[in-house]
């Protein structure tokens, strides 16, 4: 079975037809993949470090705290204050992560037929979130009474919808078939 990274090598000849490409570096690349948790009302420490804790397993690499931008009373909520984590891969740990993700993560996930499109945005990255983190490998242990979401959005050189869905696909990303009725 080809990785990530060998797939996206072959990308130009996947796709050079359907988007009239004439040079591999129109091809679409990956550029990095962001991967966030909020931490929500979670007052406790013990369960902040938690979800610091499992989100690192989870990425390889070591979360970042993203502080509140403005105080909000009504929410108690101060400027500064810890409200989510959020890890950067790029390069050989991103197609590590995209490899457990698409061969073992999304298979794991209960009820999965597949990813929606309408996660693309107009410069051609993809978002998609994740209700329990359970689904990866790295966090099954025996106390999973803290369950949190993740988002993970994936950053690409593509220029339009149309050529992200196309270069995600050919990597192996499993999208839910178009209705026609």
């Amino acid at each position: 079975m080809q990785s990530v990274k060998e797939k996206q090598q072959n990308t130009f000849k996947a796709v050079k037809e359907q988007f009239s490409y004439v040079n591999p570096f129109q091809a679409p690349r990956l550029e990095k993949v962001v991967i966030s948790t909020g931490v929500g009302k979670v007052q406790d420490k013990n369960k902040i470090k938690l979800i610091e804790d499992r989100l690192a397993k989870i990425a390889g690499q070591k979360a970042a705290p993203r502080g509140a931008k403005k105080s909000i009373a009504s929410f108690k909520v101060r400027q500064g204050d810890v409200v989510g984590y959020q890890v950067t891969l790029r390069g050989q740990r991103m197609y590590d992560f995209l490899d457990r993700l698409i061969n073992i993560a999304l298979p794991r996930t209960r009820d999965f037929r597949g990813l929606s499109a309408s996660g693309f945005d107009e410069m051609g990255n993809y978002s998609m979130g994740i209700k329990e983190h359970t689904i990866f490998p790295e966090t099954a242990d025996e106390d999973i009474r803290d369950i949190f979401g993740i988002s993970i959005t994936v950053v690409t050189t593509a220029k339009t919808k149309e050529e992200s869905r196309a270069f995600l696909e050919h990597l192996g990303f499993p999208f839910q078939k178009e209705q026609t009725n």
